[in-house]
């Protein structure tokens, strides 16, 4: 991680305050000044700050936000818009968001104070239940595609338009239910394994039909409920049981991931 990152995560320093830290000489890393908000701290090193050790966080905090249509997931907008952050409490600006839901998107946004958590959150197969309302029907081809997947050359119809996400590959969907099926408009609840940029509104564009509304309902069996737009909530004691048990899998998949890794390299 980071120093700045691990600073900021492990005290109550921002990560610019952890940046002024570092470049004026009060960080220590194994009793060497370093002025480097870059360097990689490695689980062995030993941090310090003005001369007091930083101990690294063992608990974390996992929050629920129910994300109007409207906000940018991201920290500033060059172009003034509004923010998660502009809605969110001052005690969670600091929260990393685990992935990303475009502007008019709405829903369950999770939110930590830890990066490994966000990261491997980031980076699982775990569902993502969502609705979805589009214009016109739906047909046996896009049924087909959400059974057996798709792969497009150009998946530009439906992305934001400076993407530098020329082509993709759809998974095929882990479930869809077909709620109304109409020439006007139809709607559906889909759950993918994957986060990928724009995909739900790149794969209709794909046939030819625009997402009206689409809104996240649950990731990994966390889910919004009676939660109010624009609202806050700190998982539950089993959401959390239940996020720990996949931490443990998640690390031990990784470490086998890495020991593979190693042994093929070693024999080559």
């Amino acid at each position: 991680m980071r120093l700045n990152k691990y600073i900021s995560h492990n005290t109550t320093y921002s990560r610019r305050e952890a940046d002024k830290l570092i470049q004026e000489g009060f960080v220590k890393v194994n009793n060497k000044v370093v002025k480097e908000p870059y360097y990689d701290v490695k689980k062995e090193d030993k941090v310090f700050i003005k001369g007091k050790p930083v101990k690294e966080k063992k608990l974390f905090t996992v929050i629920v936000y129910n994300k109007p249509k409207g906000e940018l997931v991201t920290k500033k907008d060059e172009r003034g818009r509004k923010t998660i952050y502009d809605s969110l409490p001052a005690k969670f600006k600091h929260f990393i968001p685990v992935g990303r839901l475009d502007f008019a998107t709405e829903g369950l946004l999770l939110l930590t104070d830890s990066p490994k958590v966000a990261q491997a959150l980031m980076e699982s197969n775990l569902e993502r239940i969502y609705k979805v309302k589009i214009k016109g029907s739906i047909t046996k081809a896009m049924e087909e595609a959400m059974k057996e997947g798709l792969e497009l050359e150009d998946a530009t119809k439906g992305a934001h338009e400076k993407t530098e996400i020329k082509s993709m590959k759809f998974a095929p969907f882990y479930a869809y239910q077909i709620i109304k099926n109409d020439p006007k408009y139809s709607k559906l609840k889909i759950a993918l394994i994957e986060g990928k940029n724009r995909e739900i509104r790149r794969f209709f564009a794909h046939f030819n039909r625009e997402v009206l509304d689409l809104k996240r309902l649950e990731f990994g069996g966390i889910a919004l409920n009676a939660l109010p737009v624009g609202k806050t909530r700190y998982l539950t004691k089993k959401e959390y049981e239940d996020l720990k048990e996949f931490l443990k899998e998640f690390e031990k998949s990784k470490r086998k991931e890495k020991y593979a890794k190693t042994n093929n390299s070693n024999k080559s």
